[in-house]
């Protein structure tokens, strides 16, 4: 391939890379109603309260933490409409009361929570097993109250 091609090449992804940003997805944070929380719902330990805001909010929450990257296409599209399916599973801040508390347990248990992808870029989202029986030990506790 002649350095005039490849130059021409580069020239069209770069056109399109800039042509893709015009699709902004929304990045919103919904207003927080107190009395919907999970809080509100159930008394949450400190403990596990910060496992949730460390390894769950960006995606279960109004609180999402929009990194720099999210405003950059195709990213942006990749983190807006993860973000739009963890909330519409789950969202601490929205809490529905048909929501089973051992899902939250499970989804730790069996690794599918957090996703793997969101660990390369968040690592200190990981769960230790600990962290994920202390969930596993107050969501069994809390429901059965």
């Amino acid at each position: 391939m002649s350095s005039k091609t490849t130059c021409r090449i580069a020239g069209i992804l770069l056109a399109l890379f800039v042509l893709i940003q015009a699709v902004r997805p929304e990045r919103t944070n919904p207003p927080v109603k107190a009395g919907n929380t999970l809080q509100a719902r159930y008394q949450l330990p400190a403990a596990i309260e910060q496992v949730f805001n460390r390894a769950c909010a960006d995606c279960h929450s109004n609180r999402t933490r929009w990194p720099w990257y999210s405003h950059v296409a195709p990213a942006s599209w990749l983190l807006a409409s993860h973000v739009k399916d963890g909330r519409r599973h789950m969202n601490f801040d929205d809490f529905a009361e048909d929501i089973s508390l051992k899902d939250i347990c499970q989804e730790l248990r069996i690794g599918a929570m957090p996703m793997k992808g969101y660990l390369l870029l968040h690592p200190d989202a990981k769960l230790t097993g600990a962290e994920i029986q202390a969930v596993c030990a107050w969501t069994q506790s809390a429901q059965e109250k």
